[in-house]
This record gives structure tokens, sequence and C-alpha cells, in this order.
């Protein structure tokens, strides 16, 4: 108990932690420290009221304190993130908070899980090529047996491959199916004292205490040439024996390397996770377009990753789809699960593609973008609105101890009671005014700093 796989995988989850953005700790700050100015300028009114004669009611100074707070960025905040989230549904995005798409907008590094994220995920057998002294039909009925309980894509085409070769597909009575886990990284059947096994390459040879170098040279050089072609390699044995290597074939999605150019130039790095040999990472990743590469990753790796990426002061961003990427979309800062994925992924994230497409993190990262310049638009209002309304209240407060303030007193108003009334009613029809703005959202569009320099 609790050793298990899916063990792991909630510990890990529940072990995440997504931290708040700077742009929501910075706001935070301000409007603390906006209160905390107000209120020192309020009770320094005190003293001024003394000094000058006159007799400040402590209700009045308390109205001029609530009037002073900074509330109209935080009645407007509200709008900015639903807006926001309204944005991205219109892109098939669904997103589970506003604060979700703020962080999007400060992403500046995209982890993509490989299979069904980059690429279709349905990888194909095309052949089964056996090892120096193995027949190939002997190496084909080891593969099939290996697959027979392996309900993936995967398992499927190749007992498929073996049909239509004329190997028997039915499985045997007594058969004892070994599910794929990411510790062995390896599936396959056992029937009596009989075993057949296919995983990767390097997990394989390790079961069987060979090295690379002890190997079979012409196997070596199947996986080699399997995995440059950007194919996955899969080693098949029978009863402890190597008996060949499975060609898995898998596919870019199209359109991906022009949209992962369009990250780059908007400043995001791009990473591409999987657990596939270094050389098959390697081709896969030049013909997709990323920047950067994990090749053999597991869970773990996928964390240590994105907490190394964190500690740098970077912002993640994660794409996945299986149950294995949810440690990892939890604890990233965006997480985006694909809807064809597991439904732990689903629920790990913050955000979820409809359409399957790694690529539109592009409109996810413009939406989050349009909305921190929106609420940096509010929020500078907010501030001069609320000094404002501070130098507007202050002469009507001591027009008639200190004449000389009159001139200050731009809107003529008669008394503080009639000052503070003034500004609450501004202030009403003022967020009022704004919400259009909010909704609607200021204008985004990509361009360098040297550009605008």
């Amino acid at each position: 108990p609790g050793a298990t796989f899916l063990d792991r995988m909630i510990a890990m989850v529940e072990g995440a932690d997504r931290r708040k953005t700077p742009n929501e700790l910075a706001l935070a700050v301000l409007l603390a420290g906006l209160t905390l100015i107000f209120l020192i300028a309020v009770v320094t009114l005190v003293g001024l009221g003394a000094y000058s004669g006159v007799d400040l009611d402590p209700i009045v100074l308390g109205a001029l304190f609530i009037t002073l707070i900074p509330t109209t960025i935080g009645g407007l905040l509200s709008a900015v993130g639903i807006a926001g989230m309204d944005r991205l549904l219109k892109v098939n995005v669904l997103a589970t908070s506003g604060r979700a798409v703020e962080a999007a907008g400060d992403v500046d590094t995209l982890l993509l899980d490989k299979t069904g994220t980059i690429t279709f995920g349905n990888r194909m057998a095309t052949e089964v090529i056996p090892v120096p002294g193995v027949r190939p039909e002997a190496a084909l009925a080891a593969a099939v047996m290996a697959s027979l309980a392996d309900e993936t894509p995967e398992g499927r085409s190749i007992v498929e491959l073996g049909r239509n070769a004329g190997v028997s597909v039915d499985q045997p009575t007594g058969a004892t199916a070994i599910p794929f886990t990411a510790v062995t990284r390896q599936s396959g059947l056992d029937v009596g004292k009989d075993s057949w096994r296919k995983g990767a390459v390097d997990a394989v040879l390790k079961d069987l205490n060979l090295s690379d170098g002890s190997a079979p040279a012409e196997f070596r050089q199947a996986v080699d040439r399997i995995a440059r072609s950007g194919g996955t390699p899969l080693a098949v044995t029978q009863n402890g024996v190597l008996v060949g290597v499975i060609h898995l074939k898998d596919v870019v999605k199209p359109g991906v390397k022009a949209r992962f150019a369009d990250l780059r130039r908007m400043g995001l790095r791009t990473v591409m996770i999987t657990g596939d040999n270094p050389v098959t990472a390697a081709a896969i990743a030049s013909e997709a377009g990323v920047d950067d590469y994990l090749a053999e990753a597991t869970p773990e790796d996928k964390m240590r990753l994105i907490k190394a990426e964190q500690a740098k002061g970077r912002l993640v961003a994660m794409c996945g789809d299986g149950a294995n990427d949810a440690p990892a979309l939890a604890q990233a800062d965006v997480g985006v699960a694909m809807q064809t994925g597991a439904q732990a992924a689903r629920e790990a994230g913050n955000m979820v593609d409809l359409d399957s497409d790694p690529t539109k993190v592009i409109e996810i990262v413009e939406v989050g973008k349009q909305l921190l310049i929106t609420r940096g638009a509010l929020t500078t209002f907010s501030v001069a609105n609320d000094v404002a309304k501070y130098f507007a209240i202050i002469p009507a407060m001591f027009v008639v101890a200190l004449p000389s303030l009159g001139a200050l007193n731009v809107m003529h108003l008669h008394s503080p009671e009639s000052a503070i009334l003034s500004a609450v009613i501004f202030n009403a029809l003022v967020i009022v005014a704004l919400i259009p703005l909010a909704l609607k959202g200021v204008k985004y569009r990509a361009i360098g700093a040297g550009a605008l320099l």
C-alpha cells in the first residue's frame, strides 16, 4: 500500500505548491501600501487640525479614510478576471480562475509532454527487427505475445501487425498480464514458466544486466536507426532473452513548428519532455522546433525541472495529457491539460484545452498579457484617482481656518461632508464607467522592446 504508481502520483500532486505570481504579489503590496499611506495621512490631519484650530469630527476622518481606500481597482479586478476567462473560452480553453489567466501573461518557460501533446500519440508499429540468430517470425510472435494484454494504441498496433502477418493473436489460457509502470517501463505477459516483455530499450537492457556495449551490434544499429528517424524503439524479450526491437512511428502534429517559432518571438522558451531515449527525443525536438528537451523523463524528473525553473524566478507553463503529467500540471504556474487526456491531468491543471492543441498557449499568453495590461491601466487610474480625491477633500476641510487653500478648492466644495459625499458619488459613477473597459480589455500587440525604444 502506498507504493503503486497511482499512490505516487497522488502524493506528488498533493505535495505540489502553485505559488503566487510576481504581479499578484506586487498588487497586494501596492494596495496594502496605499492603504497604510492614506491611514497615516488621515491620522496626521488630527494634529494639523489642532494646530489650525479646526475641530475635525472623528466620523468625518473615518469617512475620509474609507473614501481614500483604493476601492476602484478592487471593484474592477473581478470584472478583469472574468473577461480574461471569457476571451479564453472563445478559443476553446477553459480556465478555472482569472488568476490562472493572469499568470499566463507572465510565463516565460513552456514545458510540453511529447506524446499526445506535440505528437498525435497514436504511435503505430511498423516493423519488428530481430536480433542475430532469431527468425523474423519468431521475433514478431514474441512482440505480439508481449502486447496481447496491452490495451494502449501502441499495443493494439503491434497485435494488428502480427495478425496481418499471420501470427496467432489469441491469448493463452491462464495468462497473467504484466502492466506497464513508470518504474519498470515495461509490460508483457506471463504464461506458466514462459514470459514475454517489451519496453524502453535502456530499461530492458538493465533488466537483462546488459550494457549498451554488450548488446548485439545489429540491435544497437537498429535502435539508433529508429531513434534517428524520430520513431520509438521498444526492446522485446522472451524468457529473459533479447529477441528484437519494435519500431513505433509517431507523427508530429501539423503546424506546431511555426507556432513554436511564434512563441519564441514572444519570448517563451519551449522544452519538450519525453520518456524516449535522447536520440529519439532530439529527432522529435528538431522536427517540432522546440528550444530544448528532457529525455527519459519520469514524473519526478518533470517536477524537479519545474521547481528548478521556478527557483530561477521564471514562471512555468506545462502542457500535458497523461496521469503521469498530473503532478507537473499541479506544480506549474499555468497547467494546461489536453481535453483528450486523462481525467487526473484535467483536474490537476488550471486550464483545459478543448482542442488538445499545445500551440494554443500562444492565445493563452496573449490573453494573459492583455489582462495584465488592462489591470495595469486600471491600477494607474485608481492610484491617480485616490490621490486626486485626497487633494480635493483637504481644501474643503481647512478652507475656513486657512483661506489660502481656497485656490485649491477647484470644485468649490463648502464643507468636508460635501467633499466626502462628492468622492463617494464619483467612485460609484467611475466604477460603472470603467466596467466596459475592464471587460473589453486594452488592445495587446506583440512587439519587442527594441522596436519600442
